[in-house]
């Protein structure tokens, strides 16, 4: 006879097989094997609220390898988050279901990040964990621990070989976040078989030397030993743990369990028939789960709750012992406001001389970061040369983590993670930064930035062959294009000080889209015509009489060459447009009235100077128009010189109008 909570592990298991059977895809290995650890977490050591989940200081729990997302949706479903349904759980990798294959962050109730690239979970849950400890030194009072939470992780062999994972812990080791506690899904199979085929490290031994506590269950069915090892985890605050749980892939299929065909595909209707047998279940009715687990389940809840309400009445006697501490609370929560940023005179003065835009943005978070304390934002170890060190509030460190500059170290894909982990806690605005270049680092996580409708904030700087003597490898060409064609992302190029402080507005105002803001290391000079109207994404920064005969698109850097082109165009008679193009994603969401106001189709003669790649201005350009672009890769010399060497200048730019 199975105890309950035996049969509440088992729940995990059969509703994982049998929703995977059912669509006939998914991995049914990791739920198999983590039932127990998952179960042991849930009910017994993290503080949650099915009935309100969105409670502020819950503990976070993110599944890296989302893959074994059937884990994920049985808990919920057992727990009844959402109401998540018997029948989405039969309806799962269905379209339209609200058990999709993968979980996603805004579309299931209960789910914390968007998972799925191994490894990057990790890294999101170093950030929520950054994203505790911060707010807890700001708004924690003696007897009012209104932050005090955990993150919790599970991740897996595949996660612990992906580089990001050294990135993302080494750096939480440094910070000493120990709130952090990680589970380690240790089965020794990934796709392709025994992971000794390329894998044979001591992750213990590396996870230790990064500065965590590091424990080891060595059987993963044991959930006394799971439950000692989660409390020995949560009993050490000063540095984070590691607990490494030897488990069996595909646990209770006979067949299957501990066998690379267990991880990926669905177990067969007579496996799962000898899983239900070997389980000792009592009904072989595919998503049976007897009442009594179900009311287990709601028990558990309930206490859950209890929880919660304890919470919400501390919070309530701190905001009334302390008013001025919920009026902060409530400035760091609310997600518009940096709209008082709209009239604000100070912030849109442009300047009265050639600046380089990333020392004016610099310039610019120095401002925000007083308008706005729950800033928070730093390098990938270039804040010197990006401009993104905030001035008199102190470094994120273990000592001070109430300090808002981040320091992340040569770590550019940990970062962005972090920075999307951030973001996910809520309460904080965060920003990220690295030289253009790097933005090939940052793209996976930048691409779940986008999916999970996070308004991180990118600032690459360097924007180009600017960059100069540091050569090709150092001067981007095509990443403006990566990052053009990611739905849901704003890349933001200005030409002068107007058009950045339009960027940061659009970026610290945005509540769904990240946001990058490309910057140029060389001085530009301050451009007539600039104003909110960069916040469309596209203006007529420079007009004509009446139709033009040519339109002149540019962005950043070569706007004022345009500008140049135009004035001599003009005096051979030509009537000319300027378009300043700061953000070609923003101007695709304008009003196709207002496209056309911009870039009539009736002129088809059109030119678009970027000293970048020229994919994606073909749509603006048309078959009549040119590119004056880059069509390769850069080289190395002093800036002046790269403009002049690849037809950046004046007499190209009317050669190619005149050409056309």
């Amino acid at each position: 006879m199975k105890t309950i909570q035996e049969n509440a592990v088992n729940a995990i298991r059969i509703l994982s097989a049998d929703a995977i059977q059912k669509a006939k895809s998914g991995h049914p290995g990791l739920p198999l094997g983590a039932a127990p650890m998952a179960y042991e977490l849930w009910a017994n050591h993290m503080n949650h609220n099915p009935a309100e989940p969105d409670w502020p200081d819950r503990d976070r729990f993110v599944l890296s390898g989302g893959h074994g997302s059937m884990l994920l949706y049985s808990l919920l479903h057992l727990y009844g988050y959402g109401n998540l349904s018997r029948e989405d759980i039969m309806n799962f990798r269905q379209l339209g279901s609200m058990t999709p294959g993968h979980p996603e962050y805004r579309h299931t109730v209960g789910v914390e990040a968007t998972t799925g690239p191994l490894g990057q979970g990790l890294g999101m849950a170093v950030g929520m964990a950054m994203a505790e400890a911060h707010l807890a030194a700001v708004f924690n009072k003696e007897n009012y621990p209104v932050v005090d939470h955990y993150t919790f992780v599970l991740a897996g062999d595949g996660c612990m070989m992906e580089g990001i994972s050294s990135e993302a812990l080494s750096l939480a080791g440094t910070l000493g976040l120990g709130k952090l506690i990680v589970l380690y899904d240790s089965n020794g199979i990934s796709i392709e078989g025994s992971t000794d085929i390329a894998f044979t490290e001591n992750v213990q031994e590396r996870v230790k030397a990064f500065g965590f506590q590091t424990i080891t269950v060595e059987d993963g069915n044991d959930l006394e030993a799971i439950g000692a090892a989660i409390e020995l985890a949560k009993s050490d605050l000063s540095r984070p743990s590691f607990i490494t749980v030897k488990t069996q892939i595909g646990y209770g299929c006979p067949a299957k369990q501990g066998k690379a065909s267990a991880h990926g595909e669905p177990l067969g209707e007579d496996n799962i028939r000898a899983m239900k047998e070997f389980l000792e279940w009592p009904s072989q009715e595919p998503f049976y789960v007897p009442q009594e687990v179900y009311e287990h389940y709601h028990q558990i809840a309930l206490e859950k709750a209890d929880q919660c309400a304890a919470w919400n009445v501390m919070f309530a006697a701190y905001c009334e012992e302390y008013p001025e501490m919920e009026a902060l609370w409530n400035q760091y929560h609310d997600e518009h406001e940096a709209e008082i940023l709209w009239d604000d005179e100070e912030f849109w003065k442009p300047s009265e001389k050639p600046e380089a835009t990333r020392a004016i943005s610099g310039r610019l978070i120095n401002y925000i970061k007083d308008k706005l304390p729950n800033m928070i934002g730093g390098s990938a170890d270039l804040s010197p040369s990006n401009k993104t060190a905030m001035s008199g509030i102190g470094d994120f460190s273990r000592q001070t983590p109430e300090g808002r500059n981040l320091h992340f170290g040569v770590r550019e894909q940990a970062m962005t993670a972090i920075g999307n982990g951030l973001a996910l806690h809520g309460g904080l605005k965060p920003y990220v930064a690295t030289f253009f270049v790097f933005s090939d680092y940052t793209k996976p996580m930048a691409r779940l930035s986008s999916i999970m409708q996070l308004p991180l904030t990118f600032v690459f700087s360097h924007d180009g062959i600017g960059v100069g003597e540091d050569g090709p490898t150092h001067e981007p060409v095509e990443q403006m294009a990566m990052l053009r064609s990611m739905p849901n992302f704003h890349a933001f190029r200005p030409c002068d000080s107007v058009e950045t402080a339009a960027a940061w507005y659009s970026a610290m105002t945005s509540t769904r889209t990240p946001t990058a803001l490309i910057l140029t290391r060389q001085n530009l000079d301050p451009v007539a015509g600039t104003g909110k109207e960069a916040l469309r994404g596209g203006y007529v920064l420079d007009d004509c009489e009446g139709t033009p005969d040519v339109i002149l698109m540019a962005s950043g850097s070569e706007v004022s060459l345009a500008v140049k082109a135009k004035a001599v165009l003009a005096e051979e008679g030509m009537k000319v447009r300027v378009v300043s193009m700061p953000c070609m994603d923003i101007f695709e969401e304008q009003s196709a009235e207002y496209q056309e106001s911009v870039l009539p189709k009736s002129v088809r003669r059109r030119v678009a100077i970027e000293a970048l790649s020229d994919f994606g201005w073909g749509k603006y350009v048309g078959l009549d128009g040119a590119c004056v672009t880059m069509k390769g890769f850069g080289t190395s010399g002093p800036y002046a010189k790269l403009f002049e060497h690849f037809g950046f200048t004046v007499d190209n730019v009317v050669k190619t109008v005149k050409s056309l």
